[in-house]
């Protein structure tokens, strides 16, 4: 059934005023006077519901595209795997590099009231003509209405300012001259002189001590007295953790995983948006910075784990972080900064990334690309519900190349503004056929690049560990020798 109709946009900064789309609509998706209404029954989850049309990207491409639309949702259910759910999703394929995106909105369970719902997409280095647009839910039931009148496009570069693009970073001689680093992500429970030993008999350099908690939840960690009894006892820990660290000869990368605050719905820290907890993130690091001032076991103080801001903020994820970083400065001279970039710390961000107007300052990038295949199976339940790919796959034109092509603005930062570059995470899941070979095609690129990179993770969660394999979740069992743990001691020794 195809449903015609035009809707007339706000006017807003590179809007159009009117486009006419040519919606498909699925089985229990239905369209009346610019409402559309998605209402799956229980037993139908797993079938869902939508309406799809497509939209031109043209119009975007070298910007920040932005998405709005009203809608309100009653009793929708938990999907089995965690990116599905409501869409009000982007579908469409990168020519330069070959790879698909599924930019999303944030996940809602469960009634909320009409309300404005957004997506965000970096095309700011990406050459896409079209994409697919779908409204609904998927592997989902409940019943979701949208304001068809209310959905708009718009570009959102200037929720991001650029600035300082003639520095060029300088660092200290002890930093200038150290040779590229390579390690590991510690686990996120307490650590063990055990896994120090280890890494010292594989070979690794550095380490990145994650303090975190509550990864998935939504508005978490608000009760900030709270917060800093755990943050408290963290860095309690990170005493201990330096020992080990001096004793075998391993830098650590101090790492606040999670942000006073939390995420909000979106995933987009609260910090951006509220005050309270912008002014808490600072004086964590000011706090950090008194106890751990000029201590040579610390490679850098990692500001904040991928940050994410998708909407217009009090405190953008760059000049929170500049704040932070010049409240460090002003303890300790010394201890390089470790800044990382919007969108989860990826590389695409980095085509508008701005440098600080400091130095000795190591820029951050994680690398999960193509997340179809690093991540697959993650999140799912059963095994039926995810499709297995594989790497290379010279159909897909996932290979050596397409990972070069991906981490291509980093590259470009990095000539620009002569800055030490710090892959903090990669990966791929334990049962993704190929894991070694993207593993390896990683550090191949890193190591040429003269990276530091730590791997994630180590004795963490099983699925990302290389002391273990298995088929998936249900089967994960301890290994003492693997392809992904070869892959990866080899990097570690063709690193030196």
């Amino acid at each position: 059934m195809n449903t015609k109709l035009t809707i007339t946009l706000c006017c807003l900064a590179a809007a159009q005023s009117s486009w006419g789309y040519e919606w498909k609509l699925s089985k229990y998706a239905t369209i009346s006077n610019d409402v559309l209404t998605v209402a799956v029954p229980k037993d139908a989850a797993r079938e869902g519901g939508a309406a799809r049309t497509v939209i031109d990207l043209r119009p975007y491409c070298g910007k920040m595209l932005r998405g709005e639309i009203q809608c309100q949702g009653t009793d929708i259910s938990r999907p089995n795997q965690s990116w599905n759910g409501l869409k009000f999703m982007l579908h469409f394929t990168d020519r330069k590099t070959g790879t698909p995106m599924w930019p999303n909105t944030g996940p809602r369970l469960g009634s909320f009231p009409k309300q404005t719902i957004k997506v965000s997409c970096n095309l700011m280095d990406i050459d896409a003509q079209s994409a697919e647009l779908t409204l609904g839910l998927q592997d989902s039931s409940g019943t979701v209405v949208f304001d068809l009148s209310t959905l708009r496009f718009f570009d959102q570069e200037s929720f991001y300012p650029r600035t300082n693009q003639n520095v060029v970073v300088k660092y200290p001689s002890r930093i200038q001259n150290l040779p590229p680093l390579r390690g590991v992500m510690l686990p996120a429970g307490p650590c063990k002189e055990d896994d120090f030993r280890t890494l010292r008999e594989w070979g690794a350099t550095l380490a990145r001590y994650q303090m975190t908690r509550n990864w998935f939840g939504v508005d978490t960690d608000r009760d900030l007295t709270e917060y800093n009894r755990w943050l408290d006892g963290k860095l309690n820990h990170l005493e201990q953790v330096l020992v080990w660290a001096r004793k075998y000869g391993i830098k650590i990368v101090v790492d606040l995983h999670v942000p006073p605050g939390g995420r909000n719905a979106a995933r987009d820290m609260n910090m951006f948006y509220d005050k309270k907890f912008a002014d808490a993130f600072v004086a964590c690091w000011r706090k950090i910075a008194a106890r751990f001032k000029g201590r040579p076991e610390i490679f850098g103080f990692d500001l904040i784990n991928e940050p994410l801001q998708s909407d217009r903020a009090l405190f953008d994820y760059w000049n929170l972080q500049r704040m932070a970083a010049e409240a460090v400065r002003e303890i300790d001279p010394d201890t390089p900064i470790i800044l990382e970039s919007n969108e989860w710390d990826s590389a695409k961000a980095y085509s508008y990334l701005s440098p600080l107007a400091m130095d000795n300052v190591i820029y951050q990038v994680h690398m999960y690309v193509p997340g179809t295949f690093t991540h697959q199976g993650v999140g799912c339940a059963k095994r039926a519900d995810f499709k297995p790919c594989r790497y290379p796959d010279p159909e897909k034109k996932w290979d050596i190349s397409y990972l070069r092509k991906e981490l291509a603005p980093v590259i470009a930062f990095q000539k620009q503004h002569k800055a030490r570059i710090y892959v903090g995470e990669f990966s791929a899941i334990s049962w993704a056929e190929g894991a070694e070979n993207y593993i390896r095609d990683c550090i191949t690129l890193f190591n040429e690049y003269g990276w530091d990179w730590t791997y994630h993770a180590f004795r963490e969660w099983q699925g990302w560990s290389v002391e273990h394999e298995g088929e998936f979740h249900d089967s994960l069992r301890p290994s003492a020798d693997n392809p992904r743990k070869r892959a990866l001691l080899e990097g570690f020794r063709t690193g030196k």
